[in-house]
């Protein structure tokens, strides 16, 4: 993952008007930072990196480089603000994307059935469980649905 966070952000770099960063502060340790690096020398960039380690609030640098500051350090609270700031964009990111999965509809993979056909499906058995419970027999008797589509329809919320 921190190869294609680096790589998105090395590439808008490209963009007009985009600025170069001063450094690149990662979310984690020497892994984390060795990863980035690559990203980095792949784009033929020489730009800071600097991880922060969460267990002892260590700061990594490349080459093995670690810097233990106290824990009050003002550094290192800095450090720890920008990094829970990163925490709360990326849990709000997968909440919205999780919250847009739940709206889909296990219809919604199924070849052949576009929003019509479903919500004749939904208008006529009344949910998705009463769908799954219907034989293929008595789906091929909703309008619009013939017997092949109505197996591929039975089997695929049987799968």
């Amino acid at each position: 993952m921190m190869h294609e966070v680096i790589r998105r952000r090395l590439q808008r770099l490209g963009e007009v008007n985009a600025r170069r960063p001063d450094l690149i502060l990662v979310d984690g340790g020497a892994g984390q930072v060795r990863a980035a690096l690559r990203e980095l020398e792949a784009a033929a960039l020489d730009i800071p990196v600097a991880g922060l380690a969460k267990r002892n609030e260590e700061i990594h640098l490349p080459g093995a480089r670690v810097v233990r500051l106290p824990r009050r350090s003002t550094v290192v609270r800095y450090f720890q603000r920008i990094r829970d700031e990163a925490h709360r964009f990326a849990v709000t990111y997968h909440r919205n994307v999780r919250g847009k999965q739940s709206l889909e509809s296990m219809l919604d993979g199924i070849p052949g059935i576009g929003d019509k056909r479903k919500m004749q499906l939904l208008a006529e058995l009344g949910s998705i469980e009463n769908i799954a419970a219907a034989t293929p027999e008595r789906i091929a008797t909703i309008r619009g649905i013939g017997p092949a589509t109505a197996k591929i329809i039975h089997e695929h919320l049987h799968r």
